[in-house]
């Protein structure tokens, strides 16, 4: 028997129902679902599980290191620990901007402050130069801009500013976060893209500004529906992810990514819309019967410095060096060729996450 576990917070809707499914999908091959159990991880235990689906560890840090030691042992975890504990927003930016992809001008800012437990003090930061060239950064990302973390999510400290008074304004409220300013897309469109196994992409319709997803099939055009899901797809091989959503602010018939770090997405059933719901269940549940059967332990390690030909793939993390080439052999290969979903969104209507 196969046990696919799962590891998440407070979410009713899409628990039960994965659970579910997988049992009812997996039977017939003996893959079962459950929520994984944990009371202190003993060194050198074998782990219970083939695959788990981590949706809570970027919270609470023994869940963390619990599943970097469930993946030593073998246990294929979505998504893989290690590169999302080491992964952040603006390094993302880079690297799909080297990739070719249509990324937003982009400044790494240094801290406002610093958590109150850590002793620093301004002989600490001579590295730092000072004043800073807020007029300087402004001109290279343009007016407006958006302030948002470097790492995070759920549109938590994000800020558009439109010259140097509201910019350093909104930075004194930072602290302690590392935050980025980035040009400010005034899009005509807005796509969130939801992934399972890196290749399948379902693009859909998504307001920011209500922060709803819209059920509409004919929103983009198949020729910029299709750059999406390629771009999309270029992203997740690239950073390693199965379970994601990436986003993108469509101005004219070139798409942004402006958003694909987010490795534990909102799967609930009241903001996702019943039609999605009953589609993310299903892919989630096939993703891991099929991970739990035909898994190859290269499959959730980034690829980006095979990509960008700097050395082989995820080599300075130490991914298992067998069948390294052969990193997506197991990923599913369909994706469909224009978006999912639609409708026009106010130009400017929101703030890039």
């Amino acid at each position: 028997m196969k046990i696919v576990g799962l590891l998440c917070g407070r979410e009713y809707s899409f628990p039960p129902a994965f659970i579910a499914r997988v049992n009812q999908l997996g039977a017939k091959d003996g893959v079962a679902a459950e929520f994984v159990k944990l009371g202190g991880t003993k060194m050198g235990e074998r782990p219970r599980y083939s695959v788990i689906v981590d949706r809570i560890s970027h919270e609470v840090e023994y869940y963390r290191g619990y599943l970097k030691h469930a993946a030593l042992a073998g246990t294929y975890v979505i998504n893989n620990p290690f590169w999302w504990t080491a992964d952040d927003k603006f390094f993302n930016y880079a690297v799909a901007a080297k990739l070719g992809l249509a990324i937003p001008k982009t400044v790494l800012l240094p801290q406002k402050g610093y958590p109150a437990d850590v002793d620093i003090t301004g002989e600490s930061l001579h590295n730092l130069e000072h004043p800073i060239d807020w007029d300087g950064l402004l001109d290279f990302v343009g007016r407006p801009a958006i302030l948002k973390p470097y790492s995070g999510g759920g549109w938590k400290h994000v800020y558009k500013v439109n010259d140097k008074n509201e910019l350093l304004e909104a930075f004194d409220k930072t602290s302690p976060y590392c935050m980025t300013l980035q040009e400010f897309i005034d899009f005509d469109k807005y796509v969130r893209c939801f992934t399972f196994g890196k290749m399948d992409i379902v693009p859909v319709h998504y307001d920011p500004k209500a922060r709803q997803y819209l059920v509409e099939h004919e929103y983009l055009s198949a020729a910029v529906g299709a750059r999406v899901v390629k771009d999309a797809q270029t992203i997740n091989q690239a950073l390693g992810y199965e379970m994601n959503t990436i986003e993108f602010a469509m101005q004219g018939d070139v798409p942004y990514a402006i958003d694909f770090l987010n490795p534990a997405p909102d799967f609930e059933r009241d903001r996702i819309t019943q039609f999605y719901f009953e589609m993310v269940v299903e892919k989630m549940a096939r993703l891991v019967i099929d991970r739990a059967l035909h898994g190859a332990p290269s499959n959730p390690w980034p690829r980006w410095e095979e990509m960008l030909s700097v050395g082989a793939a995820a080599g300075f993390t130490g991914a298992p060096k067998a069948v390294a080439h052969t990193a997506s052999a197991n990923v599913a290969t369909t994706a469909p060729a224009v978006a999912s979903s639609a409708s026009n969104t106010p130009s400017g209507g929101a703030k890039n996450k």
